[in-house]
């Protein structure tokens, strides 16, 4: 059996004020090309559907779209649960319009989680769908005060589908969760609400499940064991992220159980890219769309660089000087604290450490000269 495995969408999320609209659309469409050229048997969306609860109409016409497309472009089943962006309410409508025989969407946590069963020439797959959900809820939907974390959580979710797994039937799970040992990255969002609390979960917690298609974590990767995988979201959402190879997951479920995973690598319009340079040299490259991350080497701060940057380079979202505020820390604490009725003295200190370098002579005489000339009586007057 084949299962086509994607997470964290985030549609309707913006990278520094820039719509990712036809960004999601390139990637999209991609996917439904795999699927075209796999025929897998069941498409699983492993939460994080939208970035945020009440996404905007441009992202629910993308989702819709591309769902409608699946439908009836394909025969696959379509697996999608919520994830902690997402509003439970929201995905879990989407159930009550789909094939019960062919689709399998959860929003809110249930107590009762019957699986969605497949047949192959081996037998029976049930795929468990556990969305995300918040320690509160959990106690209240499990009716067990105990829950305090999101491993409790996912603990009283795997029973609950453990229950409805036939026996002898290869069982896959899809959640939404962060596993103990996944590498993460600046964007994803914390699983507790609880100041201090333990957001993992073991990867223990699946014992049994022969596939566990995760969402959550952007980077695609294994967690815990070989069959535990985040699929990873299909762009990237900050500049840690540069040259990591954005991917589905296509795993092959055997007779036995056992998945083996191939990546079908994604294409982006717009990559993120660190550039690093005096403005000069910078300017001297080649036109770009890609997000660009801008660290100049100047030694002097420049006049709005930004905008002669993105005259070149229209994506350009952030600049730093290559001169940190640990640098300027320094020379802050090591520069002697001059007497206050000293004004030359003190401006001289501070030119030094707003640019990096002391005045130069010449600049010092001109500060000497209009101290001068403001200490006059004449100059206080005016």
């Amino acid at each position: 059996m084949k299962l086509l495995h994607t997470a964290d969408w985030h549609l309707g999320r913006q990278f520094e004020g820039h719509s990712l609209d036809n960004d999601h659309s390139a990637v999209l469409d991609q996917m439904l090309h795999a699927v075209g050229a796999q025929a897998p048997d069941v498409f699983i969306l492993a939460g994080d559907v939208f970035d945020r609860g009440a996404p905007p109409e441009s992202a629910v016409r993308l989702f819709n779209n591309f769902i409608e497309r699946l439908a009836t472009e394909s025969r696959c089943a379509i697996v999608i649960i919520a994830g902690n962006h997402d509003s439970a309410d929201r995905i879990g409508a989407m159930s009550m319009l789909a094939d019960r025989r062919r689709a399998l969407v959860r929003g809110p946590l249930s107590a009762d989680e019957p699986p969605l069963i497949i047949q192959d020439q081996a037998g029976p797959v049930a795929i468990s769908a556990l969305p995300f959900g918040y320690e509160y809820a959990a106690r209240e939907c499990f009716g067990d005060p105990s829950i305090k974390s999101p491993a409790d959580v996912m603990r009283a979710q795997v029973a609950a589908a453990r229950r409805h797994v036939p026996d002898g039937a290869r069982w896959v799970i899809a959640a939404h969760a962060f596993v103990t040992g996944a590498l993460v990255s600046e964007t994803e969002r914390p699983l507790t609400r609880a100041a201090g609390g333990i957001e993992t979960v073991p990867a223990d917690v699946f014992a049994g499940a022969h596939y566990v298609a995760l969402g959550h974590i952007h980077r695609p990767q294994t967690a815990g064991a070989p069959n535990i995988r985040y699929a990873g979201a299909p762009l990237p959402f900050g500049f840690d992220e540069e040259g990591n190879q954005k991917s589905v997951a296509l795993v092959n479920l055997d007779a036995t159980g056992t998945a083996s995973v191939e990546l079908i690598p994604l294409r982006l319009r717009r990559g993120v890219r660190t550039l690093r340079g005096s403005l000069d040299e910078l300017l001297l490259l080649d036109r770009s769309d890609d997000f660009l991350n801008v660290i100049l080497t100047d030694q002097e701060r420049l006049i709005e660089p930004m905008k002669r940057l993105r005259e070149r380079f229209p994506f350009a979202c952030t600049l730093s000087y290559a001169r940190s505020a640990t640098s300027r820390s320094d020379r802050l604490s090591k520069a002697s604290a001059s007497a206050l009725d000293d004004p030359v003295a003190v401006t001289g200190e501070f030119i030094a450490f707003a640019r990096g370098s002391p005045p130069t002579s010449t600049e010092n005489g001109i500060i000497a000269g209009v101290v001068a000339e403001i200490s006059t009586p004449e100059g206080r007057s005016a």
